[in-house]
């Protein structure tokens, strides 16, 4: 297929909020308007939320044929540090709720569509936007040709550590702001979460209820209506041993013999992003016997957008597709990484909630840092699909060297967020009229003020 022909933006015939109620189905359905309450604070908030529109979108788009393990929600803010297991700071993919066998084509093109959406959000100039996405998509390009050239140990070994980042970019705004970075990931432990989330109540720690962000599912605070199942069901607690108890078994020996140092406390649902708002997320918090904590994020895990418009082998555990795809795609994953299955078959994935990790501040950026962010991101990306792959030299291949793949790129980058925009409006009316529902934070928490 002709390069030039990705600045296609595929199938757009549909509509937007049907799409976005089909997506919410299954969710706690008190939570769907917030879901949307976040989403309406800006067509790139929007943008970070509807992955499925995009895939349907993608699904009437060619690509090159060559298919492999994507994220499928690769955009600008699912990049981010965290720590490996043996404590070195990774800049890598964070989040992999729609991994899924696909082509490598559409993580790249959401990842390049997310620059210009933000760019024309902060104000931008277009051509600054137009120069993030000739970043990431060139550095994507050059750094799979170095892949390609690699064997695959070297391959599955690469990590991009912020210890190499500071060697490879010498500026010092960039230099400053990695090494601030490193100073604020070593603050964010699971101790210096605890006295924020939880409070000791005689020999035992209980999660403070701060709803609509958190809350208990059977407490007076909760979120969940009375015909939700999870509240019907007399056996719940039971369920729950048993799921813990399951998720235990998909982890390696030495990790289930750390757990079994802790004790388990306290559990409350916890509302997480923008797209998740609604999946059932739940935060367990667990304390050893030196009254040292461990939160561990249960969070929920449904039909992969991409699956749904792209033909792979059918999946027997959402949880396993998610935890699979990330151990494959990323650097290092996850000490307590695994997956289970909770009350009512649904399907989860467990990992740390806070383990020093960081996002980026794009908001405080100017171009030429976001430049340099979105080269990064580049990188990160050839790298995870090189790893999953083992077909980085016929990437390479494929996109050559020269610029025509980044001008296909900028075309599709930028005629993509123009559609977004309209999704965005005609989503932004259904709001007004009351086909669908938005309720802020802070709206949903003056329901329970006294």
């Amino acid at each position: 297929m002709p390069r030039g022909a990705h600045e296609a933006i595929g199938n757009v015939d549909r509509d937007p909020v049907e799409l976005l109620e089909i997506s919410s189905q299954g969710r706690v359905e008190r939570l769907v308007p917030l879901r949307y309450g976040r989403m309406i604070q800006s067509p790139f908030a929007f943008y970070r939320g509807s992955a499925i529109l995009q895939a349907h979108d993608l699904a009437g788009t060619a690509d090159s044929g060559l298919h492999m393990q994507i994220c499928g929600d690769c955009h600008l803010a699912n990049f981010g540090g965290f720590a490996t297991p043996e404590r070195a700071l990774l800049f890598d993919l964070n989040d992999f709720d729609e991994t899924s066998p696909g082509p490598w084509e559409w993580d790249l093109k959401r990842l390049c569509a997310s620059f210009v959406v933000a760019a024309r959000h902060l104000r931008h100039k277009s051509a600054v936007a137009e120069d993030m996405v000739r970043e990431a998509v060139g550095s994507y390009q050059r750094r799979m040709l170095a892949y390609g050239e690699m064997g695959m140990l070297d391959t599955w070994y690469d990590r991009i550590t912020f210890e190499r980042l500071l060697e490879e970019d010498t500026l010092p705004e960039v230099q400053k702001r990695i090494r601030r970075g490193m100073e604020r990931a070593a603050d964010r432990t699971h101790e210096s979460l605890l006295p924020k989330l939880a409070e000791r109540i005689g020999d035992r720690w209980s999660i403070l209820d701060a709803p609509p962000a958190i809350f208990h599912v059977r407490g007076e605070q909760t979120l969940f209506g009375p015909d939700d199942d999870w509240l019907a069901a007399s056996d719940a607690d039971l369920a729950l041993d048993q799921a813990y108890q399951d998720y235990l078994s998909t982890l390696a020996a030495d990790r289930r013999r750390l757990l079994g140092h802790f004790t388990r406390h306290d559990l409350a649902f916890k509302v997480a992003g923008v797209g998740s708002v609604g999946k059932r997320c739940l935060v367990q918090l667990l304390v050893d016997q030196h009254d040292k904590p461990l939160f561990l994020q249960v969070k929920e895990a449904t039909r992969s957008v991409v699956a749904r418009y792209f033909k792979s082998a059918p999946t027997a555990h959402e949880g396993r597709r998610v935890v699979e795809g990330q151990r494959l795609m990323q650097a290092a994953s996850d000490l307590f990484l695994g997956w289970t299955k909770g009350p009512f078959g649904r399907h989860f994935y467990l990992r740390q909630l806070r383990d020093m990790k960081l996002s980026a501040q794009i908001e405080l950026m100017d171009g030429e840092l976001l430049g340099r962010y979105a080269s990064l991101c580049g990188w990160v990306l050839a790298r995870a699909h090189a790893k999953a792959s083992g077909l980085a030299a016929e990437v390479s291949g494929y996109l050559g060297r020269s610029d025509r793949m980044a001008e296909a790129m900028v075309g599709y980058a930028n005629g993509y967020a123009d559609q977004v925009e309209r999704d965005y409006d005609q989503f932004v009316a259904a709001c007004r009229s009351g086909r669908l529902e938005a309720r802020t934070d802070a709206d949903m928490a003056a329901d329970f003020r006294v």
